[in-house]
């Protein structure tokens, strides 16, 4: 997708400051963290969202997963940490791009807010 933000920094024709790089996927800090430490864990492949994985496209989810237990091992998050995806507007979901943020360093709270 031409106009998409992730898309555009996974090409590098936006900065980001990355955290993990592999074949499938792209980490990165998001710009405007909601706890002390927060990733964003993108596909390299463009998926809308979650609703949007099918037997095509399934491979990369688990990629991504594995993604994020090698950045929570790096950054010793043994405290616990939070992964959380947001499908649609009503939800939250901003960038139309499948993303996962990982969310460290603070006591969570439920309902998160």
């Amino acid at each position: 997708m031409n106009d998409c933000l992730f898309c555009k920094i996974i090409k590098g024709e936006i900065p980001s400051s990355k955290v993990y790089e592999d074949e499938y996927v792209f980490a990165f800090n998001d710009i405007d963290p909601q706890a002390p430490t927060h990733i964003l864990v993108i596909p390299k492949e463009h998926i809308t969202s979650a609703a949007e994985i099918d037997e095509s496209n399934s491979k990369v989810v688990s990629k991504i997963f594995e993604a994020i237990a090698k950045i929570a091992k790096e950054n010793n998050f043994e405290n616990g940490f939070r992964v959380v995806s947001n499908i649609g507007e009503s939800a939250g979901q901003t960038v139309k791009h499948l993303h996962f943020h990982i969310l460290s360093g603070r006591d969570m709270t439920w309902p998160p807010g």
